[in-house]
């Protein structure tokens, strides 16, 4: 069984999937192996942060990307939030919205 990809909302969504080209055609081929193979690809795909919180590492031509996700019961997989990054450490308020929607969608889950 396969898993599936979902989204916290539409404009999730929508950021990730308009991403600069090298940057989404990246989150595309690993999104795909992600649903045979499951959510943690391992270094230097993703990261587990800790807590049910991953982070999906995107490299490209235009850049870093993060896209932060989590996993639900029945092999789903939830992206939370995406952003290109501009500095070397992943800011505080982004990571923030990750933890704020990963608490929502494992609360109403239950």
């Amino acid at each position: 069984m396969n898993y599936s990809i979902h989204y916290y909302s539409a404009s999730v969504q929508a950021t990730v999937l308009n991403l600069p080209a090298t940057l989404q055609a990246r989150y595309i081929g690993l999104t795909d192996r992600m649903m045979v193979r499951g959510a943690n690809l391992g270094d230097p795909h993703t990261k587990a942060l800790g807590k049910g919180l991953f982070e999906l590492r995107l490299m490209g031509a235009e850049g870093v990307a993060r896209v932060f996700y989590c996993t639900l019961s029945g092999r789903r997989i939830v992206m939370l939030h995406g952003f290109v990054k501009k500095t070397q450490k992943t800011p505080d308020a982004e990571l923030d919205t990750a933890i704020r929607r990963m608490k929502e969608v494992k609360n109403a889950d239950t």
